[in-house]
């Protein structure tokens, strides 16, 4: 087994704590994200009554929908709590698993499965890079022999 490699600290050095923390700024984009989503979990409510001439139109299929993207909605304004990002990638899950209601709801699970796999990898390539000092924040206004 190889050695794990650590990404060496930045030619500048560790530098300070950050000017502007990137984390918090990480929480509008997750807000986005949540308020889109949640837009396009509600315009699924249209799909369900429209295709098949109703078919599926049914008290739970749309309770359920309606349940989903109104809990969408509510979690956009908690994105400042620590827990928060994991509630995100909890209700990835009822959609993913959707295919029951309709194939159209797992599309949309598995579309924003993707886009909620990069924000997680976005979060953490930046903690890396604050961890070994690569932040230009993480430098400003220090003096560099």
């Amino acid at each position: 087994m190889s050695p794990k490699r650590e990404r060496p600290v930045s030619p500048l050095g560790m530098g300070h704590a950050p000017v502007k923390d990137p984390i918090k700024g990480l929480s509008g984009v997750l807000s986005g994200t949540l308020v889109m989503e949640a837009i396009t979990v509600l315009l699924i409510l249209l799909v369900v009554l429209k295709v098949d001439g109703g078919e599926h139109w049914t008290t739970f299929n749309w309770v359920y929908i309606t349940v989903i993207g109104l809990a969408h909605l509510a979690l956009a304004f908690m994105q400042k709590r620590p827990w928060a990002l994991w509630a995100d990638l909890g209700l990835q899950i009822p959609l993913i698993f959707g295919f029951f209601i309709h194939w159209s709801v797992s599309v949309v699970g598995i579309m924003f499965g993707i886009v909620w796999f990069f924000i997680v990898k976005l979060r953490s390539e930046m903690v890396q890079r604050m961890r070994h000092g690569y932040l230009v924040t993480q430098h400003l206004g220090a003096d560099v022999e």
